[in-house]
């Protein structure tokens, strides 16, 4: 009965910021690795940040400085900003929660949502 619900996603101007939220049901996941994955128009899924139990956090390349990860165990859910937004941030953002942060990067196990768009215009 696990279920991963992204939330926050739309059209937003390029240099604008924006807030994504998951909210996860079924059972709870304070001892897991929360991350985003990304799927831009006609690319394959891209690792976007992930965050371990006690905090610890990792970007890829392509938001670094400009993306924050962050988590509520007590809400059961993540939230990704990411501020300074470029057309290429387009893509459907996918949530993600599996045993650790390498099993988030490579989408190798571990539970994912459905999705939610994110346009940015130029």
């Amino acid at each position: 009965q696990v279920q991963l619900v992204e939330s926050g996603g739309g059209l937003v101007q390029a240099g604008g910021s924006l807030r994504l939220s998951c909210a996860a049901s079924g059972r709870t996941f304070s001892t897991y690795a929360w991350g985003w994955i990304r799927q831009p128009p006609g690319k394959e899924r891209e690792f976007v940040a992930a965050i371990n139990w006690s905090g610890g956090s990792t970007y890829a390349d392509s938001v670094k400085g400009r993306g924050t990860i962050s988590r509520d165990n007590t809400k059961n859910t993540v939230n990704l900003q990411i501020n300074s937004l470029k057309p290429e941030d387009t893509a459907v953002y996918y949530c993600a929660v599996a045993s650790s942060i390498a099993s988030i990067r490579t989408m190798r196990e571990g539970y994912w949502g459905q999705g939610t768009q994110v346009t940015v215009s130029s």
